[in-house]
């Protein structure tokens, strides 16, 4: 009988024990991790405690300039038992004591600004905190320190410990090692032994005589084993009574099959000849099949050739929509220098008439110096005549300092605006002062109108946006009421109300324009429709206005109108981006 390499008990003692094993070893392994966490956990805190032991004297000692007791301080650091190494700078960064672990280890450039723990490479680890000097009410970070333990603090707190996670872990290892080779021996490897070595003597000539007799104490599987290689033993015994039976019918058989056999020969014979002309209708039938895949390569070569015009086609369309989109995007942003452009006319024509009556109240004030001069140098001037010049200097200096407030006001929102316009910055603002901002520099545009804009914003509200783009969303609204809601009106109303909640911004912006029928309200957002095509219309507006909303506020916007009832704009975007 050949010899087993490992048997079934020690294969499975083997699988078992390694299982208990690697779990003991995680288990260890995890208990000691988390040891060392605690301990480093409790290390920092300690660190942390020190601050409130010695920030003051040292704080002191650096602002008086007492730099020997600030080394005398940090020597004293260095004798505390979790202290490996001790970094102290003053206001400046420049070191006043480096100790220990401090001496190898590169500090961050600026000052700390709060406490702050750091993981530094091998096993070191520290905790930095400001030096805050407190005079009259007035605070000074006079300096920072550095405070460094490392991993060996830390293992020399729990080392005991580990040892005795670990002898604890061979001590169960090996008592369990024990219990389960003396339960697999007695269990299962002496009794499969005997079992193999009754099975190994079996003789086929007396099967009777090679039934097992194995000794098992409990009814387990073995019993149920040896049961049934017994019941196999009858069932061959029974088998081969049967067989004797058998190969004497077999014998009749076989002469049976002999005269069969010559009558099969015959009708082989009638067979081969009809198998001789179905191979003849099959050679004819693989001609043609020849031929059809001949006709089916010619079709696929043809549909190969229109996938590549296809393909071509294809290739030129895309090419064909890039070329329109970047003609979309030279439009819109031609739309965009266009808006700008008439808030520059407008502007430049309003600030005109300040700048001219400046002009004409500054020369009318030199001629009335030189004339005074005059009278002067002829020794002809009068109280009356300087009394008269006093209180016309006075008007027309009055009248000068209020046309050039008024010039310079307009330049300023002009200014605001149209940076904005052209800058994707993001700032904070208050959207009241904003929104006022925008409306006076479109002021020139409703000049010579009775139209009336109301702006109701709560004046605390301030939002995190580019502000070129709530100008340009608003500059497109207004103008559109002026140009498209009020034509052929000559007074118009514009109300603007802006809430807001927790964390978004609602707009509700309303005139009382001639409104839109339903199907111009459908296609209201789209590019390039415009109801006043050929009368300078491009169509872009709105829909520059939609993707602003859309986009760069991450919002939504909504149109509402019918015929004679005005335009009405419901905008909602996050209140900070």
């Amino acid at each position: 009988m050949p010899q087993v390499k490992t048997g079934l008990s020690k294969k499975l003692l083997t699988r078992v024990l390694s299982v208990y094993f690697i779990l003991t070893l995680i288990v260890t392994v995890g208990q000691i991790f988390t040891e060392y966490l605690s301990t480093k956990n409790h290390i920092e805190g300690e660190l942390q405690t020190l601050k409130n032991t010695f920030s003051v004297s040292l704080t002191r000692a650096i602002w008086e300039l007492n730099t020997p007791q600030a080394k005398s301080i940090a020597a004293g650091l260095m004798e505390l038992p979790i202290v490996e190494g001790v970094h102290i700078r003053d206001e400046n960064g420049v070191d006043i004591a480096r100790e220990g672990l401090a001496e190898d280890i590169e500090q961050t450039s600026g000052l700390v600004r709060t406490g702050v723990m750091r993981d530094l490479p091998g096993g070191v680890f520290g905790y930095s905190f400001p030096l805050i000097f407190e005079f009259s009410g007035r605070t000074s970070n006079v300096g920072d320190v550095t405070l460094y333990s490392s991993f060996g603090i830390i293992f020399g707190r729990i080392e005991v410990g580990v040892f005795f996670l670990i002898g604890n872990a061979i001590i169960k290892t090996a008592f369990l090692v024990f219990l389960f080779l003396n339960a697999f021996r007695r269990m299962l490897s002496e009794p499969l032994a005997e079992m193999t070595q009754q099975m190994s003597e079996f003789d086929p000539q007396r099967p009777e005589s090679s039934k097992l007799h194995a000794v098992i104490e409990d009814d387990n599987e073995l019993n149920m084993l040896q049961t049934s290689y017994n019941n196999l033993i009858d069932s061959l015994i029974d088998s081969q009574n049967k067989l004797r039976g058998t190969q004497s019918e077999l014998e009749v058989a076989n002469r049976k099959l002999d005269d069969q056999n010559l009558l099969l020969e015959q009708e082989v014979a009638k067979k081969t000849a009809s198998l001789s002309k179905i191979m003849l209708d099959l050679e004819q039938q693989k001609d043609e099949l020849v031929a059809k895949q001949r006709e089916l390569k010619q079709e696929n070569e043809n549909r190969q050739y229109i996938e590549d015009e296809l393909r071509k086609r294809n290739s030129e369309l895309a090419e064909s929509m890039q070329t329109i989109q970047l003609a979309k995007d030279q439009l819109v942003e031609s739309e965009r220098m266009a808006s700008l452009g008439g808030l520059v006319a407008g502007i430049a024509h309003d600030v005109n008439t300040p700048l001219g009556v400046g002009v004409t109240a500054a020369s009318f004030l030199q001629e009335r110096i030189n004339s005074l001069n005059s009278d002067f140098e002829n020794k002809s001037l009068t109280n009356k005549s300087m009394a008269t010049f006093l209180n016309e200097a006075q008007q027309t200096t009055s009248l000068l300092l209020s046309n050039l407030n008024r010039a310079s006001e307009l330049v300023a929102s002009f200014k605001q605006v149209a940076v904005d316009q052209t800058s994707e910055a993001e700032r904070e603002f208050v959207l009241k002062d904003y929104l006022e901002e925008v409306v006076k520099s479109l002021a020139p545009s409703f000049k010579n109108t009775q139209h009336e804009i109301n702006v109701e914003c709560p004046d605390d509200l301030v939002i995190r946006c580019a502000p070129g783009v709530i100008a340009q969303i608003f500059t497109n609204m207004i103008m559109n009421s002026l140009i498209h809601g009020f034509e052929n009106k000559n007074k118009g109303a514009i109300n603007i109300a802006v809430t807001n909640d927790k964390d978004s911004v609602h707009i509700s912006y309303q005139d009382n324009g001639k409104g839109l029928p339903e199907s111009a309200l459908l296609k209201h957002f789209d590019a390039f429709y415009t109801t006043r095509r050929g009368k300078g219309g491009s169509g872009l507006g709105t829909h520059i206005m939609y993707n602003l909303v859309t986009q760069a506020l991450n919002g939504q916007i909504e149109a509402l109108s019918e015929v004679g009832e005005g335009l009405t704009y419901n905008i909602t975007f996050p209140l900070k981006q």
